[in-house]
C-alpha cells in the first residue's frame, strides 16, 4: 500500500472514531456509550499503528 493510501486510510479511522466519540457523548444508555467509546479507542490505536491492523 502506498503512503497516501496509508496517510488517507488513517484519516479516515479518525473521523470515524470521532464521530463514534460524538455519538456515545449522545446516546443517553450507558451500555451503548460504553460500546462506542471502545470501539471509537480501539480504531484510534489502530490509526496510529504503523500498520494500521488491530492490535
Amino acid at each position: 500500500m502506498s503512503v497516501a493510501r496509508e496517510v488517507n486510510r488513517a484519516q479516515q479511522m479518525r473521523e470515524k472514531a470521532r464521530h463514534l466519540t460524538e455519538a456515545a457523548e449522545r446516546t443517553s444508555d450507558p451500555e451503548q456509550r460504553r460500546r462506542l467509546q471502545e470501539k471509537a479507542r480501539k480504531l484510534q490505536e489502530q490509526s496510529e499503528r504503523p500498520d494500521g491492523l488491530p492490535v
